[in-house]
């Protein structure tokens, strides 16, 4: 009990168990609140992760029929001529050609007996 005073001690007992309650319960409810913010936080940065994944689908949907109508609206004309540069150039034919000779070249260099003397 504690000292004698005007009041009555178990009031004053009781006063301050309750208060010697309410400080031992802090540290708990502290955490609590502190896991349920936290809680929140992630799911509203979750919430906004989809809502980024989303927009980015709408955004690169609209970049990809972009990049068709301007595939599609190319002139045939100018789709022939630069077929015909890739195709028709005879420096690239040269060119292969000499990338053939090279490697008959190197695989006979590899052969014993064929090639250097």
């Amino acid at each position: 009990m504690s000292d004698p005073t005007l009041v009555n001690g178990q009031i004053t007992d009781a006063v301050t168990q309750a208060n010697v309650k309410v400080l031992g319960d802090a540290p708990a409810q502290a955490l609590g609140t502190l896991y349920q913010v936290m809680s929140q936080s992630v799911g509203l940065s979750m919430q906004n992760a989809v809502a980024n994944q989303q927009n980015m689908s709408t955004i690169d949907t609209a970049v990809t029929t972009q990049g068709v109508n301007l595939i599609y609206s190319m002139d045939v004309a100018a789709d022939a001529v630069g077929t015909s540069e890739i195709f028709g150039s005879a420096s690239q034919v040269k060119q292969l050609v000499a990338l053939i000779a090279a490697i008959q070249a190197y695989q006979a260099s590899q052969i014993p007996g064929k090639g250097q003397p």
